[in-house]
């Protein structure tokens, strides 16, 4: 989850007018290169797809490495297209095996990786660079925190491949023919699958994750190659100063792509938007520079005074000002700027260890005590005053453009009832045993929950809340602060008692969410290491079964497991305000990808038109 600092309204100078500079005249000095500038609130970790998991070293993997499909930059609801590859895949033996033929001529950007490719023109990309690349996910050297994804395919042959590099101890063989994972020849990959998948193109349209990485520049830079991306995508690497500044630039060996997109019929501003742009050739910038800010205050006063383009995901303190009820200012309105609210595929929770010996287990009073601490939790108060009302509660793990996510069901997760969190304790054995206010585990040693946090104003609001919650139920809590990123190993690790974070989709199937509670990927996708027999064995019919009715039931039941064990006490589906200068053409909001970059116009100065 990302947190940022807060700001009052005089300190950000909003209360009128104070000659900040037009937001122009940035843009307009740097001359006839397009630039796009904005900024991450969040460090990147790494930019190599087999290594990272956060949304932020995801979004500059989506500009560099291009997936079989992508999804179409204006269609609402989401649409698959090709990208790679040529068409759809050729669908046999009910939906387990796939053939998908790609494009040729597709080029590798220029790198000295590749000895005796022809200057200025790369390496051209084959089927068997998809190969390879997923087989990395697999390889345990590389240590992904995504192979259970790619296990939970089902590839024929992987599990085994994997297993004898572990036993063998021996480097991971990829060069033996895998019996589901073949190039049959340059331009044609085929997939076999052990089991069923219907939605197996969804998969494959994750191209910030599963797009083509050259081998040849994995060897060449080993244990560097997380900071090397070579990709085929519309931009490369043109500079990185970690955890301050990345600059992507038009990748000289780009094929030659038009801009298309297919916004619904109703959606006037798409379809100008497509009038204007469709033709061009894209990338349409030639430069996006992005500069890691994330305390909340300095991000929002770059962007005021015209050193960004663009904010994403505007920090909620400062929503009122920007965009009281959903909608511009009329202040920033007047100087050029427009912002979009859309409520996005996301979900913020409070994750339990569930090997940690405390708030972890099976047990009825382990599960007790995380119901209460997710009935002790005033969700609509986080919502009015910290969120801006930016977020509505979270009934279920599954996500708002989802299948599966269904606007009436209700649950406990949205309950804020701190008298009915007092009995449940009490009933279990969660009593303060020795009058000092606060309560005992039920076998009498000292009760003290741990949350790991962040080091930011935002994290300490939320956190302040979050005692206020939980000293009324009788709960004593310590706070850990760290750096996001040492919180994520320290997580994936189990070292982790409780942590809050977010998790965003990045497909349109809404079991993928069910990841987090599939006991095989304990300690990968599933923090939490949760374990229960029944949603597994629920999860796994799900994924063979095609979508239907039958599909929809079984939503219902493993939706209602993760309400009753609570390994997560999920927050809120947020809303997310972008703002944007009158120079900026094209920006939607993207529901379950992360490129976009290449798909939009920065004008040199003046009004957009559209």
């Amino acid at each position: 989850m990302n947190r940022r600092d807060t700001l009052t309204l005089a300190a950000a100078g909003l209360s009128a007018p104070l000659g900040l500079p037009a937001l122009a005249s940035t843009t307009a000095a740097a001359g006839a290169a397009r630039v796009l500038r904005c900024s991450f609130p969040v460090a990147e970790t790494g930019i190599d797809p087999a290594q990272v998991s956060d949304v932020y070293s995801r979004t500059l993997t989506a500009n560099i490495f291009e997936g079989l499909y992508g999804y179409d930059h204006l269609a609402r609801p989401a649409k698959i297209v090709p990208v790679i590859a040529e068409g759809m895949p050729e669908v046999a033996d009910n939906w387990r095996e796939f053939t998908v033929r790609i494009k040729p001529g597709i080029f590798f950007a220029d790198d000295p990786a590749f000895k005796g490719a022809t200057p200025g023109k790369g390496r051209e990309l084959v089927a068997q660079d998809y190969v390879y690349s997923i087989l990395r996910f697999a390889d345990p050297a590389t240590k992904s925190p995504l192979f259970s994804s790619v296990q939970n395919w089902g590839i024929v042959g992987l599990d085994e491949r994997r297993q004898q590099a572990i036993d063998s101890k021996k480097p991971f063989d990829y060069d033996t023919p895998l019996p589901g994972l073949q190039a049959l020849d340059r331009t044609t990959l085929r997939f076999r699958l052990k089991e069923t998948r219907p939605r197996f193109v969804e998969s494959l349209s994750v191209g910030d994750l599963y797009g083509a990485v050259a081998r040849e520049v994995v060897e060449f830079y080993g244990d560097k190659i997380m900071a090397h991306p070579v990709g085929t995508g519309p931009f490369r690497l043109a500079a990185w100063r970690r955890s301050s500044r990345i600059v992507l630039e038009r990748n000289p060996s780009y094929r030659k792509v038009l801009w298309q997109a297919q916004p619904a019929a109703d959606d006037a501003e798409g379809q100008a938007v497509a009038k204007r742009l469709t033709g061009r050739t894209v990338p349409l910038v030639d430069r996006v520079e992005i500069d890691i800010i994330e305390a909340a205050q300095p991000r929002w006063l770059a962007f005021l005074n015209g050193q960004h383009d663009v904010i994403e995901r505007m920090p909620p303190e400062f929503i009122d000002i920007a965009m009281p009820g959903g909608k511009t200012a009329p202040h920033l309105a007047r100087r050029g700027v427009r912002g979009v609210r859309t409520l996005t595929a996301d979900v913020t929770f409070l994750y339990f260890n569930m090997d940690d010996p405390v708030v972890g287990g099976l047990a009825p009073e382990r599960v007790a005590l995380r119901r209460a601490i997710g009935l002790a939790t005033d969700t609509q108060r986080e919502i009015r005053t910290l969120r801006k009302g930016m977020a509505i509660p979270a009934q279920s793990p599954v996500m708002p453009h989802l299948t599966g996510y269904d606007p009436a069901f209700k649950s406990e997760m949205s309950a804020y009832d701190p008298a009915r969190a007092r009995a449940l304790l009490d009933l279990y054995g969660w009593t303060d045993r020795n009058g000092d206010g606060w309560r005992e585990q039920p076998d009498g040693k000292p009760l003290v929950l741990e949350i790991a946090t962040q080091p930011d104003q935002t994290s300490r609001d939320l956190d302040e809340l979050r005692q206020k919650n939980l000293q009324a139920i009788g709960l004593r809590v310590e706070f850990k602060p760290a750096k996001w990123p040492e919180n994520l190993k320290a997580g994936r690790a189990g070292k982790l008692q409780i942590w809050a974070l977010a998790s965003l989709a990045s497909q349109p199937d809404g079991q993928n969410i069910f990841d987090r509670y599939f006991g095989p990927q304990s300690g990968l996708q599933n923090i939490a290491r949760f374990k229960h027999p029944e949603l597994d064995r629920i999860y796994q019919r799900m994924s063979q079964l095609p979508d239907g009715p039958e599909r929809l039931v079984l939503f219902e039941q493993i939706k209602k497991l993760a309400v009753a064990y609570m390994p997560y006490k999920l927050g809120v589906h947020r809303f997310v305000a972008d703002l944007m200068t009158d120079r900026v053409v094209g920006f939607k909001r993207p529901i379950f990808w992360l490129n976009w970059y290449h798909m939009v116009d920065v004008l040199p100065g003046g009004d957009n038109p559209t």
